[in-house]
């Protein structure tokens, strides 16, 4: 029998999705606290920005204060990615003493662990034995006055390189659902891998800005033939397509060529973008939630490990073993998610009917895969 948990069992609500709007009532919200932190303009920041981390410090503090407790002292930080998660480290580092730990699994490869300032980078999860004895080496006390923030998608659940290929199936398979929907009969799943496949790689960033929510709609027109895959693969080599809302616009202007579907994902897309939210395509992202949903704790216990972490999202089982150690010893803990509310939290109807945000979802904890 695999041991089962929920990320609530260890967080209970104090995590942020992308929304920076924690679910636990007792903790302030982000436009409770923009005034003390951010300019003028209120928006919301993503995970490598500085006012990021001193929103995520704001509510560390106020986490600690509903505990009754002295101020922190130090932080630990556990995250997956040495770009994304290690800026968002250190920027969090500059309001209290840090040690980070940056994990990912590669069992090809002899087990590496490096130091890198206040963080360590490992290609085992299992490193994090290591990281908690360095962490002591050098002089961290696990006590009430530390707190441990925790990456949540792709490090306590759907690790990477052990597990995060099932969570991009979800989307995938919530991007098929949602053009699908949009094109019905002319829905040509063949073109659609192609162009997201392509378009999903870092050098595109500066066109799709790393927003799933743009791809997604992207990958919507061109397989639509609103902008036809020939068209937009010329335009970006020659340098004629720079952005995103260039293309939207491009788009817009072929309104009348569009069917229902496209036009409403259109129209859709484009009025959540004047009120400047950055998750625009919310009927592609439910669908991520449901597709994420539908991968948790759904097959048996005598399935073989190799298929259940190729078919089902797990959590981590050495983060929960560090998590376990620490709050022993009375640490806080807190949990950070750069995926969108949408496609984490249910709607008011959907939570009605008993459906759960992802960090209260049950899921199989899976760990120590090798330990060489």
């Amino acid at each position: 029998m695999y041991p089962r948990k929920t990320i609530a069992d260890f967080l209970g609500d104090r995590v942020i999705y992308r929304s920076l709007n924690p679910p636990d009532p007792a903790l302030p919200r982000l436009t409770d606290i923009w005034q003390e932190i951010g300019p003028d303009d209120f928006r919301v920041p993503r995970k490598t920005e500085p006012i990021y981390a001193a929103a995520a410090y704001h509510f560390l503090r106020a986490a600690q204060a509903q505990r009754g407790l002295p101020p922190l002292k130090r932080l630990l930080f556990i995250g997956d990615l040495p770009i994304n998660d290690g800026t968002s480290a250190r920027n969090l580092g500059e309001y209290l003493p840090m040690r980070g730990f940056i994990g990912h699994e590669e069992l090809s490869e002899e087990k590496q662990i490096n130091l890198e300032g206040s963080l360590m980078l490992a290609n085992r999860w299992q490193a994090l034995t290591d990281y908690l004895a360095w962490v002591q080496d050098e002089g961290f006390i696990f006590d009430e006055q530390t707190a441990l923030v925790l990456d949540l998608d792709k490090t306590t659940f759907a690790p990477r390189g052990r597990n995060d290929t099932v969570i991009d199936q979800a989307r995938v398979t919530a991007l098929r659902q949602t053009v699908e929907q949009g094109l019905g009969d002319d829905f040509d799943e063949d073109t659609l891998y192609e162009v997201y496949t392509e378009l999903n790689q870092t050098k595109y960033h500066p066109f799709t800005r790393d927003n799933q929510d743009y791809l997604a709609y992207i990958c919507l027109m061109v397989v639509g033939q609103i902008y036809t895959a020939n068209r937009l693969w010329a335009d970006l080599a020659k340098g004629r397509l720079t952005g995103f809302r260039q293309f939207v616009t491009l788009c817009d202007a072929r309104q009348a060529q569009m069917n229902k579907g496209l036009r409403a994902a259109h129209r859709e897309v484009t009025g959540n973008m004047t009120h400047g939210d950055p998750t625009p395509f919310k009927s592609f992202r439910l669908r991520e939630y449901q597709a994420t949903v539908a991968l948790m704790d759904f097959l048996p216990d005598d399935t073989p490990l190799a298929d259940l972490l190729a078919q089902e999202i797990t959590i981590t089982g050495e983060v929960v073993e560090v998590v376990e150690q620490l709050t022993a010893h009375g640490v806080l803990t807190f949990g950070l998610s750069d995926k969108p509310d949408e496609a984490s939290i249910p709607s008011p109807q959907a939570a009605a009917q008993g459906a759960l945000p992802l960090h209260r979802m049950t899921m199989k904890v899976v760990g120590e895969l090798d330990r060489s």
